[in-house]
């Protein structure tokens, strides 16, 4: 796979999608060879909040030594791609274990320059009261926007589709850009913004043009897959280049990711 060429171009690959098959350090090497300068990760280790320095390090050396720049990287979020859909509005252990990972990821992608932190929200839970999920990933989403602040990055709310993710309560624009709102009002900080997710709300069934006419100015990042099928540009319905001329139309002017099943 070769990176894509649109006018305007700041592209990023995803590294937990499109080099799934190959083990983590190899990936960024792998990306540079098809052409990315650029990259994002999911949390690569899903069963461990808190890694031993030693891996955090390895991962920060392949990436260095691949000319790749970190561009975007999730907090703990469980194990994904799975059931797992976010950690912070899960009371108990999950929360804990974000909690627990907010310090070590904010270092680490400061480390290296990375400028968006992305917090998947969680999925409902059925003995849980909405209102108490949303209470506690207020709180922690507070404190994932401190750490990035401290580190120069933004915080990323992303949006799901219902179809693959039918527990997941931020599956509109509306929904995630609310939940932003709250939480830049009670930091001050500003630095909490929309990750727009194309594929995402093409598959909730969403007006591509009007969320980009709307939000495309606010946004903090954005992710790309074709529609149908989560594969790469081209292969579904999606017109990446006028989508990505019409983001920086919109006044966007950050990454676009892709983050596709090769």
């Amino acid at each position: 796979m070769v990176a894509p060429e649109p006018a305007e171009q700041r592209l990023a690959a995803n590294l937990s999608l499109l080099y799934a098959d190959l083990p983590l350090l190899e990936r960024p090497a792998a990306a540079a060879a098809a052409g990315f300068t650029a990259v994002e990760l999911w949390w690569p280790w899903p069963d461990e909040p808190c890694p031993p320095r030693s891996e955090l390090d390895a991962l920060s050396a392949a990436l260095t030594s691949a000319g790749t720049r970190l561009v975007g990287l999730n907090f703990y979020a469980g194990r994904l791609p799975g059931p797992d859909r976010g950690a912070l509005s899960l009371p108990g252990r999950e929360a804990e274990r974000f909690r627990a990972n907010i310090d070590v990821a904010a270092d680490f992608a400061g480390s290296l320059g990375c400028t968006g932190l992305n917090a998947l929200y969680g999925n409902r839970l059925p003995d849980v009261d909405p209102a108490v999920q949303d209470a506690l990933a207020l709180d922690n989403l507070v404190l994932a926007a401190r750490a990035a602040h401290r580190v120069g990055a933004d915080l990323l709310i992303e949006t799901l589709n219902s179809a693959e993710s039918p527990d997941y309560p931020l599956v509109t624009a509306e929904a995630a850009v609310a939940v932003v709102e709250r939480v830049n009002a009670v930091t001050g900080l500003g630095n909490a913004k929309f990750l727009m997710d194309l594929y995402h709300l093409a598959m909730g069934g969403a007006d591509l043009d009007a969320v980009i006419d709307r939000y495309g100015s606010v946004a903090g990042h954005v992710q790309f897959a074709d529609w149908p099928g989560r594969g790469a540009p081209g292969t579904g319905r999606l017109d990446f280049e006028a989508l990505v001329a019409r983001l920086r139309k919109a006044g966007y002017g950050g990454w676009v990711a892709l983050e596709y099943r090769p």
